[in-house]
């Protein structure tokens, strides 16, 4: 029987950015964003936050792109400060290419497993999902939902009793499936 697991965000990730006055790397998204019209054009930026003296970013969304080119319903959640925007738009890699960030999702996310370690199952199929793009090394999902270490988890894959399609080692930040013989 075929289990699914999904890792969820559980609020938004740090930026990895370097602050200008105090030298530290987290900001944290304000999920505000400021927009400025000149003319017939706009630009947008979302606001973040420093971590450590509280010093703010602006994350370019948009620059210099005409007022008719964006989708009316785009400008409006940028209005309402839209907190589904903000997540949207740390997910994005033209923006995160264009600000030059990276993100730092310690402490962002969570595994449902669906209450259930399966200690006693001779062979667990498990399907994880991600439902963000969350960079995460499988080898500490597994040791988190089947309620292993990870010295164990790195023991049944040179065993061959953990198989996947996929790499076990590295990060993973898409789906997959695995296959746990005890």
């Amino acid at each position: 029987m075929l289990k699914t697991w999904v890792v969820v965000p559980t609020c938004l990730p740090l930026v990895r950015r370097r602050c200008h006055t105090c030298a530290r790397e987290h900001f944290r998204p304000s999920g505000k964003f400021r927009v400025n019209a000149n003319h017939k054009l706009i630009d947008a930026w979302l606001l973040a936050l420093c971590t450590a003296c509280g010093e703010t970013a602006r994350l370019t969304v948009l620059e210099r792109v005409h007022v008719r080119s964006i989708r009316p319903e785009l400008l409006d959640r940028l209005h309402d400060n839209d907190p589904g925007l903000t997540a949207e738009l740390l997910q994005d890699p033209v923006v995160r290419r264009r600000n030059r960030i990276a993100l730092d999702w310690d402490n962002a996310w969570r595994l449902d497993t669906d209450g259930s370690n399966h200690p006693d199952h001779e062979v667990i199929d498990v399907s994880v999902r991600f439902a963000a793009r969350i960079p995460v090394r499988p080898v500490r999902l597994i040791a988190e939902g089947c309620g292993l270490s990870r010295a164990e988890v790195d023991r049944l894959i040179e065993e061959g009793k953990l198989v996947s399609a996929v790499r076990l080692s590295g990060k993973l930040s898409g789906d997959f499936t695995f296959t746990l013989k005890r």
